[in-house]
């Protein structure tokens, strides 16, 4: 189901709500969160409601998407509530402003969010410089951006450790979650020694790999190198090597060690919804990705 209200006021939204949820069964009781999605208008638009509606299947919530649109002088916001199948767990309100009104995107989703429930906001295009300082960000006890849609990723990763805020996590960091678990589980068998040094290469424009090295630095003593090339984890102790190989856009990934058969495993990249809801299982401050963004000044970039 799908509703449009065009120059509504957060009263005709409010009501519009309650009568859809009267008509149609939808109660609020079972949301567990509200998410504000923040957008540049169009740009982004349909992909980051889909990515908020499939998280939403893991932790219904409601969905404020809220825009601007810069045209002209006269403040006006027009709306569209989808609710059922098209909005799947959660209920999705998106909040197209017009005009001045688009400065002011914290005063206009106020009256929208859920009591009683904590607040998370993701950018997923265009983030401000610090999330938390942001008048929507404020609101939030999650913000969360995402280095790999931006249009100089690199200089997103500086921006987001230099802005650091406790509560702040980009998707890209989701990206290797699975990365990570399998290099620990290689290195948990034996013989057991400390690594000595690593190597991670990959194309140049994926944050990903930047924060999968500066994990690799903050957490071992010897020195890490990123690189450009093929898709590849390489860690080296005193008596072995371990390789976490994968074709860019494969599924499966080629685990390789010293004197030890080979292992296939599958290894698909994350879209951008398994990222979200990951980062919505838990609404503390994630330090491991703190961590991560500070070692990436201890990286050599080769």
């Amino acid at each position: 189901m799908r509703v449009q209200l065009r120059n509504a006021t957060a009263i005709d939204i409010g009501k519009k709500l309650v009568e859809l949820r009267r008509n149609g069964g939808v109660v609020t009781q079972g949301r567990v969160l509200t998410l504000v999605v923040c957008t540049d208008g169009g740009r982004g638009l349909e992909p980051a409601i889909a990515a908020a509606t499939a998280a939403a299947r893991e932790h219904p919530c409601r969905v404020i998407v809220v825009g601007r649109v810069n045209d002209g002088d006269v403040p006006r916001m027009d709306a569209e509530i989808r609710l059922g199948g098209d909005a799947g767990a959660s209920e999705v309100l998106i909040l197209a402003l017009h005009g001045p009104l688009a400065d002011h995107q914290e005063s206009v989703i106020v009256p929208f969010l859920l009591p009683d429930t904590p607040i998370v906001v993701w950018w997923p295009t265009s983030p401000p410089e610090v999330p938390a300082k942001d008048p929507v960000g404020r609101l939030a006890v999650r913000r969360l951006t995402d280095a790999t849609n931006d249009a100089d990723p690199m200089a997103a990763i500086a921006s987001r450790r230099a802005g650091y805020t406790p509560g702040d996590t980009d998707l890209a960091w989701g990206r290797i979650t699975y990365w990570r678990a399998l290099l620990v589980s290689a290195l948990d068998q034996a013989p057991h020694e400390p690594i000595e040094s690593a190597r991670v290469s990959g194309l140049a424009n994926e944050p990903a790999l930047d924060l999968l090295a500066g994990w690799l630095a903050s957490r071992i003593d010897g020195p890490v190198q990123r690189a450009i090339g093929k898709l590849r984890v390489e860690l080296r102790t005193r008596s072995q090597t371990i390789e976490l190989v994968r074709p860019q856009d494969g599924r499966v990934a080629t685990l390789k060690r010293t004197g030890k058969p080979d292992s296939l495993i599958t290894l698909a990249r994350r879209d951008s919804w398994e990222c979200l809801a990951e980062e919505l299982r838990r609404l503390d401050p994630d330090e491991v990705y703190h961590s991560a963004l500070n070692g990436i000044s201890k990286v050599e970039y080769v």
